[in-house]
């Protein structure tokens, strides 16, 4: 099957499927998973003027490739404007709150992106005409692709990421492989693996200069209330599972009653991956939540932190983080680089497939354990919790290797800035 034909149909099935496509958008809004008075942006109609000069478009899908650009938008502040999309109401709240603390906000406009049909995605650059177009790790549509590079805009895959699977995906269709990812005029793999395998898929002008969620600022905090709950835990053993996925609740909660045994009024916290599924974890696991404003168990307990962009207070609170979606298969993971730029003892399950480099890293630095399962993993706790002098080398190994790469983004920067003088 030729690379054209694939891409042709494509183009026709999203053209077919775009009255679908706009109907799963109104689902969407009404289970709260889009923002009902944004759906047109998602269309690509968006009364916002462009602004004026330069305009960079960055396109980053969700939270984690959001947080690992911020600190390249910071290197790019007061030398062009950039339209920022991304996918997710999530990165929407996220960007929010941390384009003012980082006095971004003149600078970088938030937008959602157009879905990848052909006439969305040409109001989007018709109206918004972009000089260069980024694209953040593994986020590649066709027909967005294809539009650019019709128009000119040289085009950037930056962190760039493959993953087994979507390896094997691709190789399956090289020609349509070689068609999309050879249209980037910059490659930027966030490893060595990476890059190989974009290579070999057809991508060219490849580089490996490292993964920017290493230099990716630590996440923020209202220090009142951290100082706050650290008064009100003073003396307390207290460990994290962050980032928790379904099914792993009930491990973490028999991992906590495993601990407790030997540490008396112990307080596991437990942060969902998606806030949403607190009442019903809190249903489950007879736990206060923080977004009911329920405080701590005073005795031995679970407490669900069931809030959103407060993990940044969960990490500094509780020394010991497990990082979750890690211990049911096929699980993937979540990073593990925000707890360790805070000087976590960290712990991640076998099932780590999406973050495989990252823990590798910081577990050849000793700055992370792999746990089996939930006895391991309460195995692991408690060691932390009788030997904080361990826990704190573990801590201080896991700072210092997400500490290498803080020249990142300045040098990402540039290489963006470079694109855009070739447009």
């Amino acid at each position: 099957m030729t690379a054209s034909f694939l891409a042709t149909g494509w183009t026709i099935a999203a053209t077919l499927l775009a009255p679908a496509i706009r109907l799963n958008l109104y689902r969407r809004a009404a289970k709260g998973r889009e923002i009902a008075d944004r759906l047109p942006e998602r269309r690509g109609i968006d009364p916002t003027p462009r602004p004026a000069g330069a305009l960079l478009w960055m396109h980053a899908a969700s939270v984690g490739e959001t947080m690992s650009i911020l600190p390249v938008l910071q290197a790019l502040r007061h030398r062009t404007k950039v339209l920022l999309t991304t996918g997710t109401v999530t990165s929407q709240a996220l960007l929010d709150q941390r384009l003012p603390q980082l006095g971004l906000s003149s600078d970088v406009l938030h937008r959602f992106a157009p879905l990848d049909v052909p006439s969305w995605v040409g109001r989007f650059l018709s109206h918004w005409q972009p000089d260069a177009a980024c694209f953040v790790e593994s986020e590649l549509w066709p027909n967005q692709l294809a539009a650019c590079q019709a128009r000119g805009i040289p085009l950037m895959l930056l962190n760039a990421r493959m993953s087994d699977r979507s390896f094997g995906h691709w190789q399956r269709a090289p020609g349509f492989a070689r068609q999309v990812l050879g249209g980037f005029a910059r490659v930027q793999a966030r490893g060595d693996q990476d890059a190989e395998r974009l290579k070999a898929l057809g991508a060219g002008n490849v580089e490996s200069p490292g993964d920017l969620k290493f230099a990716a600022p630590p996440l923020p905090v209202d220090q009142a209330e951290l100082d706050r709950l650290k008064a009100a835990l003073a003396g307390r053993p207290v460990w994290l599972a962050a980032s928790t996925h379904p099914g792993e609740d009930a491990l973490i909660a028999a991992a906590h009653r495993a601990v407790a045994l030997t540490h008396p009024g112990l307080v596991t916290i437990i942060a969902p991956r998606h806030p949403d599924r607190g009442p019903a974890l809190a249903a489950e696991l007879n736990a206060p939540r923080r977004a009911a404003g329920q405080e701590p168990p005073r005795d031995a307990g679970i407490w669900i932190a069931d809030t959103m962009s407060e993990l940044g207070l969960w990490y500094r609170l509780a020394p010991i983080a497990f990082v979750g979606r890690s211990l049911i298969a096929p699980g993937g993971g979540q990073n593990p680089l925000e707890p360790a730029r805070l000087g976590c003892a960290i712990a991640v399950g076998p099932h780590t497939a999406n973050f495989t480099d990252h823990v590798a890293m910081l577990r050849d630095a000793g700055g992370l354990v792999e746990v089996a399962d939930e006895a391991a993993l309460a195995r692991f706790v408690s060691a932390m919790l009788d030997h904080p002098d361990q826990r704190c080398r573990l801590g201080e190994h896991a700072a210092a290797m997400v500490n290498r790469h803080a020249d990142l983004p300045a040098c990402t920067a540039e290489t963006l800035l470079s694109l855009l003088s070739s447009a």
